[in-house]
């Protein structure tokens, strides 16, 4: 009898150049052997330099694509990303409700690896008070977590620590406070949940090849928790994922700006993270 193989919805924005967003989330899911789809907040005109425009997709509209899908599809887990606007956050946090869709990971994308912003004022709270409670795990790096808990952004593993609990005493399940905007040898991620904390470590990569990492990243995890994997085991393999695919983005040349991951690279390389 064959396994099931779960499938996963990315609800994320459009990156025309394929390097982040629902085109990353893709990428990954297929990477991880599991079934994508993907439902667009909104569209981008940006490259690997930078996001020169945004077009929000309008709420009815957003609304038909999620409903076509979960009225005919079996989803397994979700994949957030940006969300551009309250209202879709909210959209997005009733049918979460509505439906009681599992394994959901949050990606607070507010501003792109270039810097440009990516969402209207008061999307940060919303995620705080509408999603932040449903997912099993948020992924905020620096900056985004400054934001969403307005606290300095955390430069040392004990400030990541105290960021990640604030989230988690707001209604986090769990907090992976990413480290890649830090300095040293290390990127150093730490996975905060009430009572616990565990420290996630790889060395850090001197490369341009940049372009999409935490959509990677969050896409990799809940692809792992999709499959059962235990939070600490998907987070392990995810960055493990990730940091392979930011190893080999020197195979793939796009663009002039932060290149993007390479995200096949485990078809190439003496690596199975999806081996038990």
């Amino acid at each position: 009898m064959m396994s099931r193989r779960p499938n996963l919805l990315s609800i994320a924005g459009c990156d025309p150049s394929g390097g982040a967003g629902i085109a990353a989330d893709l990428k990954t899911f297929a990477a991880f052997d599991v079934y994508g789809m993907a439902v667009i907040t909104a569209l981008t005109a940006q490259n690997t330099r930078g996001v020169y425009a945004i077009h929000q997709s309008l709420l009815p509209f957003f609304d038909q694509q999620i409903s076509a899908v979960l009225d005919d599809v079996r989803v397994d887990g979700l994949k957030l990303g940006m969300m551009g606007s309250v209202e879709i956050v909210k959209s997005v946090a009733a049918h979460i409700r509505s439906r009681s869709l599992p394994h959901c990971v949050l990606d607070p994308v507010l501003v792109a690896t270039s810097g440009d912003g990516l969402s209207e004022q008061g999307v940060g709270a919303a995620l705080v008070s509408e999603l932040m409670p449903l997912c099993e795990v948020i992924t905020p790096n620096g900056p985004e977590i400054a934001s969403l808990t307005g606290l300095a952004q955390p430069q040392t593993e004990d400030e990541q620590v105290e960021t990640g609990r604030a989230l988690c005493a707001r209604g986090a399940r769990a907090v992976l406070v990413k480290g890649g905007h830090s300095q040293g040898d290390e990127a150093v991620d730490m996975l905060v949940w009430e009572g616990g904390v565990r420290r996630f470590a790889a060395p850090r990569l001197r490369t341009q090849n940049t372009h999409g990492t935490g959509c990677t990243l969050s896409s990799a995890l809940a692809a792992g928790l999709a499959k059962g994997w235990p939070l600490a085991e998907a987070v392990e393999r995810a960055k493990a994922y990730v940091h392979g695919a930011i190893s080999h983005g020197h195979e793939v040349v796009v663009g002039q700006g932060h290149g993007p991951l390479y995200h096949g690279w485990m078809r190439s390389a003496d690596h199975d993270l999806l081996m038990p």
